[in-house]
């Protein structure tokens, strides 16, 4: 059935539709839930019922990209297409901070609610985001234990003391994330200043591998390599950064706010700490 079809057909649909909550009763838990983000599909994979979510995005099953994969391996990927997600006929679909925007407008337009979720930027975030889910999902109960679980663990890491290194994340082109990203909050609460904010990079900025070299921070932190090849991905691995210690991270536990952050934290945690005199 072709795009427009689909609309059309939507539309008719929705000339016959009733509205459920007229009668003033609560909403009813939505049944069949479509997630067109990573980083929703995190959340809601950590929190839906059984069987309540009937579809994630197809980033969902990219083990570069997902911290969730076994979770997501028996539910059906979708690529995020407005009359794609309409034939899956949801209750609620669940978007995120940058679903693109002419995609949420068509899926409201065809009557579907939309529950549009900000990107997380630091640990507080986190959890709020994991309460709006429970909210969205009716799982309240489920989220409100998997935050205290959360913020148990957060306060359960050791914060370093004593001098702080200096740690570039360092990706594709050269491009680096200040602390105003979750990335930057990560490196905070393991112990180390943000290189980039010695180029007065709060957001996002490049720094240019001369820069860097001159810099010589103690250690750079370099993304999982994907398959194919760019002269971009070629900066963070250039020879003249061969001097300099490096950690690979894990991508999929830096991408989205969800709990795996913490396996971030801990990961660069234990990073500084061989930094350290015999470690």
């Amino acid at each position: 059935m072709s795009a427009g079809r689909v609309i059309g057909a939507a539309f008719a649909a929705l000339a016959l539709a009733g509205v459920a909550t007229a009668d003033g009763a609560p909403p009813q838990r939505p049944e069949r839930v479509v997630s067109i983000n990573l980083c929703t599909d995190q959340l809601a994979l950590l929190l839906a019922a059984p069987g309540q979510l009937i579809s994630v995005s197809n980033m969902a099953h990219d083990p570069l990209s997902s911290a969730m994969i076994e979770a997501a391996s028996g539910v059906p990927e979708n690529y995020g297409r407005a009359e794609e997600v309409w034939m899956l006929r949801p209750d609620l679909v669940l978007a995120g901070a940058f679903t693109p925007e002419p995609t949420v407008a068509m899926l409201r337009r065809l009557g579907l609610k939309v529950a549009r979720f900000p990107a997380a930027a630091t640990m507080a975030d986190v959890a709020a985001n994991m309460r709006l889910m429970g909210e969205a999902l009716g799982r309240e109960k489920a989220a409100e234990a998997e935050i205290a679980a959360f913020e148990a663990r957060l306060a359960a890491l050791p914060i370093g003391h004593g001098r702080r290194p200096r740690a570039a994340l360092y990706q594709a082109s050269g491009w680096t994330v200040g602390d105003a990203t979750l990335a930057g909050r990560i490196l905070a609460r393991a112990g180390f200043a943000n290189l980039a904010e010695d180029f007065a990079i709060d957001y996002g900025g490049v720094i240019p591998l001369e820069a860097l070299v001159m810099a010589a921070p103690d250690i750079i932190v370099t993304g999982t390599r994907y398959a194919g090849a760019s002269r971009a991905e070629e900066v963070p691995r250039h020879p003249a950064l061969t001097t300099l210690n490096r950690v690979q991270a894990t991508d999929s536990d830096w991408i989205c706010g969800a709990p795996h952050v913490l396996d971030a934290v801990e990961a660069m945690a234990a990073a500084r700490r061989r930094l350290e005199p015999g470690g």
